[in-house]
Formats: structure tokens, C-alpha cells, sequence
């Protein structure tokens, strides 16, 4: 079996080079690019983002990004999120008391973290469910490297898992969601591919759900 084909989707936002890095290492044939076809062909489609969540969600409408990933998942197609990649999968995000509508794949809403700290930046421990894919064989305890003022908390994040998505738990002031699996969809508020050897190891579990 060959590497699988990875579309890292271009829209103005994101570690598109290291991402593309990661994934290369991780055993994927990575591609950088906007274009539509690709990206909804490709085995998966990895959604990065840094900044504002409004400044993304434009970026993603203007090369018809939220109507791609609604499409690949309607087919079966895997799609990861990453960072702000993740928060847009989510119905909406909440900045400096602006409403922005996000892709609505998940239910929720970002929020500011109640933190004494922000933004969270560093390394962080991440608790993760038993049955994870993507935390498949990382330890208890292992570090993600975090970047992020907002995230979707409590109850939200909840609510989420009870409707029979995995969340994993990070906690910075207060728990919020670090990661999220459902089906073909999955997504990390950590940046993975700034994670070193704990990184590679869960984009090569992502990978290996691909086909």
C-alpha cells in the first residue's frame, strides 16, 4: 500500500510548510494548494488556521473552504483540523464580543478561555479517552504544544461528547476540549506539528485511518 494523498488546504492561514513537514515525515505524500478538486479527491484534508477565528472563517468562504469540507464529509472523506482549523469546524466562535459563524460540521461555540494567563502557550498534558484513534499508543502524561486564547469549554465540549464525538481534555484555567473525534472528522486545538516525536506519533495514527 502506498502513502496516502494529504491536502494540507491553502486559504491564508496556518503553519502550511511545517504542517506539510510533519505530515511527510508522518508517511503521507502532502500537497499545499486551494484547489477544490484536490482537495476532495485527496485520501485526507488537513484544515490548519492561527489568528482570529473570523479572519479564518473569510479566508476559508473565499476558496469555497467550508463548502469542502461539508462535501468530503458527506462522502466519507477524512478531514483534521489544526488549532483555529479545529475551532471552525464548530458552529460558531466568539471574539471580543463578535459572533462569527463557523462551518457548523460540529455544535458548539469557541469561547475565551477563563484564564488568569493568555494566550496559553506551551506544553501542555493532554487526557485523552481509552478508545482514542488518534492518542492510540502515546502515553499518559505526554506534552502537546499549545497556541490559543479561545476553545471550546464547558458544556459545550460536553454536550459534544455526549452526542458520541471523543474529546480529549487539556486544562489551562479551565478544562477545555484538545482534541475531538467523531467518524471522519477529527481535529487538535494543539499544533501537532510543533509537538516533535509525540506530533508525529498521532498524525501517523491520523494517517493510518486514511484509505
Amino acid at each position: 500500500m502506498g502513502r496516502p494523498s494529504v491536502v494540507v488546504l491553502d486559504y491564508g492561514s496556518g503553519n502550511l510548510r511545517s504542517a506539510e513537514r510533519a505530515l511527510a515525515r508522518a508517511g503521507a505524500d502532502v500537497t499545499v494548494t486551494d484547489d477544490r478538486h484536490a482537495a476532495l479527491e485527496a485520501d485526507g484534508l488537513v484544515v490548519p488556521g492561527v489568528g482570529a477565528f473570523a479572519a479564518c472563517m473569510t479566508g476559508l468562504r473565499g476558496v469555497g473552504g467550508d463548502k469542502l469540507i461539508a462535501r468530503r464529509l458527506e462522502l466519507g472523506r477524512p478531514v483534521l483540523g489544526i488549532c483555529v482549523g479545529m475551532q471552525v469546524l464548530f458552529a460558531a466562535g466568539v471574539e471580543h464580543g463578535v459572533w462569527t459563524d463557523g462551518c457548523g460540521a460540529w455544535p458548539g461555540t469557541v469561547e475565551r478561555l477563563d484564564a488568569g494567563v493568555l494566550p496559553h502557550m506551551g506544553w501542555n498534558t493532554v487526557t485523552a479517552p481509552p478508545d482514542s484513534v488518534l492518542f492510540a499508543g502515546i502515553a499518559p502524561g505526554t506534552r502537546f504544544y499549545f497556541v490559543h486564547s479561545y476553545a471550546l469549554r464547558s458544556p459545550g465540549a460536553d454536550q459534544l461528547a455526549a452526542a458520541g464525538a471523543l474529546i480529549s481534555w487539556a486544562e489551562h484555567g479551565e478544562p477545555f476540549a484538545a482534541a475531538a473525534e467523531q467518524g471522519v472528522l477529527a481535529a487538535t486545538q494543539f499544533h501537532p506539528e510543533k509537538s516533535g516525536d509525540a506530533g508525529a506519533a498521532l498524525l501517523a495514527n491520523w494517517l493510518g485511518t486514511l484509505s
